[in-house]
């Protein structure tokens, strides 16, 4: 095989947003630099204008183009439809690749790959970015969903995890897989590591990510409440979208925090970064978090809690991470940000040295090329 020929790849995911589409963008561009044919193809019920200019500021590294189709996020029965569509887009496209992201984008691309797989060599990845591993085993959903995982390994050449806590879960969920698994952390840009500083006005806190209950958006606001309580008047600035906005904003009202907190649509993470002194991300359950390690590129102060892979991004720093869905440990160390901002920036400026060394976008794309290409081996694919 000749490492060099150019690959054909195509990522297939449902939502283009949040981390998960991040990952795609970083893998996209380089392995366009490299030299490959890349596409994507996703959902168009997701996003908004944010994630429309994403995808169009990507366009001229995806020689394969993008297209986008409706992908329900529940199981319907449009499901049916949208698997032959995605079949459609991708047999022109005669990939050697086809990397899925997420729970619906593996089941659609795994599929997809095993139908065109019976004419020609491809090979199928899945990169499961949390998705199905966050329900509970013991749950209906779990167990179907689980089960899915399970029968679709069978046609997975290999599994990707962004952390080692992902694998772990897969394992401890699904079982020990049957196709080949490895783990790639995220990676970051040079220019990533630039720090930013906050803007003359910018708010004590900053929420910055999907509005949904597992990333915790109403902690924050409970700690901001009884910061105010305690005499203590914060302000926090909430950036994002999501399914729970609504909810977020009558619990501001219902707390008396309308002057305290406002809300501001999607912004790219290093503008939305200037908006606060300190990041708060209260997640009750991630993967490998790109806005953790964004953050701490940027030596913004940031308060987070111990779940996913979020003490791999910490490393030595990990004993500074918060219990989930603890809303006494939150209060306190926000307090403690507000009382001593010196050493909330010392800190900063500590973990960026640590993850200056470990996480980049060159590593985590070319490990991923040898996963691609031993794939293809396996396949009998020559050049």
């Amino acid at each position: 095989m000749n490492d060099s020929q150019p690959l054909r790849i195509v990522h297939v995911v449902r939502s283009p947003v949040g981390g998960i589409f991040r990952h795609i963008e970083d893998l996209a561009r380089a392995q366009a630099a490299a030299g490959h044919h890349v596409g994507v193809v996703c959902d168009n019920l997701t996003g908004g204008s944010f994630e429309n200019d994403r995808i169009a500021r990507l366009g001229p590294d995806l020689a394969l183009g993008s297209v986008r189709l409706p992908m329900a996020r529940q199981v319907t029965l449009s499901d049916v439809g949208a698997l032959f569509k995605v079949r459609n887009i991708l047999q022109p496209l005669r990939p050697d690749v086809i990397h899925t992201h997420g729970s619906k984008g593996g089941v659609f691309g795994r599929l997809v790959g095993a139908w065109l797989g019976r004419t020609r060599p491809v090979a199928t990845f899945y990169a499961p970015h949390g998705g199905s591993l966050h329900y509970r085993p013991g749950s209906i959903e779990g167990r179907l969903y689980f089960r899915v995982e399970r029968a679709l390994e069978r046609v997975t050449d290999a599994l990707i995890h962004v952390s080692g806590y992902e694998r772990l879960a897969y394992v401890e969920r699904v079982g020990e897989p049957r196709c080949d698994a490895f783990v790639v952390r995220n990676g970051l840009k040079a220019d990533e590591f630039i720090p930013v500083e906050p803007a003359p006005d910018a708010a004590d806190f900053l929420f910055l990510g999907m509005l949904r209950d597992v990333k915790g958006v109403d902690l924050l606001i409970e700690a901001l409440r009884r910061l105010k309580a305690d005499g203590r008047r914060s302000t926090a600035i909430i950036v994002g979208d999501g399914p729970e906005e609504a909810t977020y904003r009558a619990l501001v009202e219902e707390k008396q925090l309308s002057g305290e907190v406002t809300f501001r649509r999607s912004t790219p993470a290093r503008e939305a970064f200037a908006l606060g002194r300190t990041i708060v991300v209260p997640s009750r359950a991630e993967s490998m978090p790109y806005v953790v390690l964004e953050a701490i590129a940027a030596r913004v102060p940031i308060i987070t809690t111990r779940v996913g892979g979020i003490h791999e991004i910490f490393g030595p720093h990990a004993d500074e991470l918060l219990p989930p869905d603890d809303i006494d440990a939150l209060y306190a160390a926000m307090k403690a940000a507000l009382d001593d901002p010196a050493g909330a920036r010392n800190a900063a400026e500590s973990r960026q040295r640590h993850i200056g060394a470990e996480f980049s976008v060159d590593v985590m794309s070319s490990r991923v090329e040898t996963i691609y290409r031993n794939g293809l081996a396996r396949r009998g694919k020559s050049f």
